[in-house]
């Protein structure tokens, strides 16, 4: 079978959470079906980059996104993994949604929601089957976009297996939030639970949507000297805050699934996040859920992850290692199996 893969986003050192989806997502199907074909579709100006990162494997070649309408498709599918098909038609597609937020909360600004929704729309009338990265964007998408049941599968992400040690300083608490600086990540609530503890609270993340209101908050808080907002890090520095860090605090307002949830519990750290969306999904019983919309109820998390902690790591660990990369693709290659 052939198979072509909108490969964009996996491009470069900076990856989002799409672009490690798609980056391992890919190195794990070209691995697990070596007698297939795959095809790594690139948009014509970020081609010469693909050309520079090594193939990950020999079932697996370039090409260009953009190619004539009336040129036949390569593939015998098309899955697009960021809630994106291409204009050319093929005979089977696929498409990847990792979130809704854009439509179901003021999380973006109107222009781009008014790009971005009827794109969303188009792709999952579009699309033969719909691989959705929780249940509950699987719920999003069918309540929001009126996506039938049937056309939905749910393939969860993937986390890298960790041999970090944890070496938290228990003597001064570091919690560490991972994400963007923005409102939908709940930072402004996070900082008034710390004003109310003696932690240090470190943000790894680029600004997003919001960023100038809560670097404002930030600045004016009581708390402004025991926290540090470090922009976007790369892979090293982010596994060393891993290492350093007493607990991951993500009380976001909204997630399609929630990597850092996951990744910090592979690394062996408590984790306090939120009791909705795929947070929860996400967590499991393994984390401490939290109320994101009650500051008093994050602060309560906090107080509890400071505490003893054994049997909650224990738990993380456990579970972080169900959410494996090539399980993803396993599943993943199912989906493509009922198509063909």
């Amino acid at each position: 079978m052939r198979v072509a893969l909108d490969a964009t986003y996996s491009l470069g050192p900076a990856l989002s959470g799409v672009g490690v989806y798609s980056r391992r997502l890919i190195e794990e199907l070209v691995r697990e079906a070596p007698d297939w074909k795959f095809l790594l579709c690139y948009r014509t100006n970020r081609f010469l980059l693909a050309l520079a990162q090594r193939r990950p494997g020999p079932n697996a070649r370039r090409c260009w996104m953009e190619e004539p309408w009336w040129a036949p498709p390569r593939g015998d599918l098309f899955h697009g993994l960021n809630q994106r098909l291409p204009a050319r038609l093929y005979p089977r597609t696929v498409a990847t949604f990792h979130d809704l937020f854009v439509m179901s909360g003021q999380y973006s600004t109107p222009e781009f929601r008014q790009r971005f929704t009827p794109l969303a729309r188009q792709t999952a009338s579009r699309a033969d089957l719909i691989v959705a990265v929780s249940r509950y964007t699987a719920q999003q998408v069918e309540q929001l976009l009126g996506v039938e049941p049937s056309r939905l599968r749910v393939v969860h992400h993937g986390v890298d297996a960790s041999s970090q040690h944890p070496t938290p300083n228990t003597q001064h608490p570091l919690l560490l939030h991972v994400g963007a600086i923005q409102t939908r990540k709940n930072i402004a609530r996070l900082v008034e639970a710390v004003e109310m503890l003696e932690v240090d609270l470190v943000l790894a993340g680029s600004d997003g949507y919001g960023a100038a209101e809560i670097h404002a908050r930030i600045e004016a808080s009581p708390a402004r000297e025991r926290i540090r907002c470090l922009g976007y890090v790369d892979r090293a520095t982010l596994d060393g805050l891993y290492r350093t860090a007493t607990a991951l605090v993500f009380p976001s307002l909204e997630e399609g699934f929630g990597i850092p949830v996951l990744e910090a519990m592979a690394a062996g750290l408590p984790v306090v996040t939120s009791n909705r969306s795929g947070t929860a999904e996400a967590a499991g019983d393994a984390a401490v859920l939290v109320d994101p919309t009650d500051v008093e109820s994050i602060r309560a998390g906090i107080e509890r992850v400071l505490g003893d902690t054994t049997d909650l790591v224990r738990k993380g660990r456990e579970r972080a290692a169900q959410f494996t990369w090539a399980r993803a693709a396993r599943e993943t290659l199912a989906v493509y199996r009922e198509l063909r």
